[in-house]
């Protein structure tokens, strides 16, 4: 399903999940990475005010740490709270039961998973097509100097400084927060500005 709000769940395991749900952008925030990751919440931070803002953590203490210092950081108005049910048990990939032997969200049925973002608000929109804008892709990203060219990290890097996005992003990872972010005719108006900029 296509999820308007951006999700953001704890780590690498949680997001693969999640994707095999629903089509849309996710964030993790590496865990408690987050607290010290100042262009993480930046990014965090621009997606709550341009979409919305899902948060589904875990349903630990640790889970319920980092959603609060999300919560405290975000206007109400922006932020939705899915919670996962507490199911004791174990991963699969894990060794041993986490501390509080609940299962995370990456532990989650995808129907679980699914009824939980339903019943946080999570705004359904249809399948592309229609008069739906067009998705940034790799091609453009390339078509506007932003990859595979010669020149093209340093334009990448500057864009990022401008859109105060984190400057670790990989070109993959600026094609997402960018379609979260942007559609193609504002990206377009902000790399003429950015031209400008340059101008001597």
């Amino acid at each position: 399903m296509r999820v308007r709000e951006a999700v953001v769940v704890e780590g690498r395991c949680d997001k693969a999940k999640l994707s095999a749900l629903i089509e849309g952008t996710i964030v993790e925030t590496g865990g408690f990475a987050i607290f010290n990751d100042r262009d993480k919440m930046e990014l965090i931070r621009q997606l709550a005010a341009k979409r919305g803002v899902i948060i589904l953590t875990d349903s630990d203490g640790a889970g319920f740490l980092i959603r609060s210092k999300l919560s405290q950081c975000l206007p109400p108005g922006q932020v939705k709270h899915a919670y996962i049910p507490d199911i004791y048990g174990k991963e699969r990939r894990k060794a041993r039961p986490s501390k509080e032997g609940k299962l995370g969200v990456e532990g989650m049925t995808l129907e679980t998973l699914r009824d939980c973002l339903i019943r946080a608000g999570a705004i359904i929109e249809d399948a592309p097509g229609g008069d739906a804008p067009h998705e940034l892709t790799k091609a453009d990203l390339f078509e506007l100097g932003l990859s595979g060219g010669e020149g093209s990290a340093d334009r990448r890097k500057a864009l990022q400084r401008r859109l105060k996005l984190p400057e670790r992003l990989s070109a993959n990872g600026l094609l997402q927060a960018l379609r979260a972010l942007y559609t193609r005719e504002e990206l377009l108006d902000i790399l003429e500005n950015l031209e400008g900029d340059d101008t001597p």
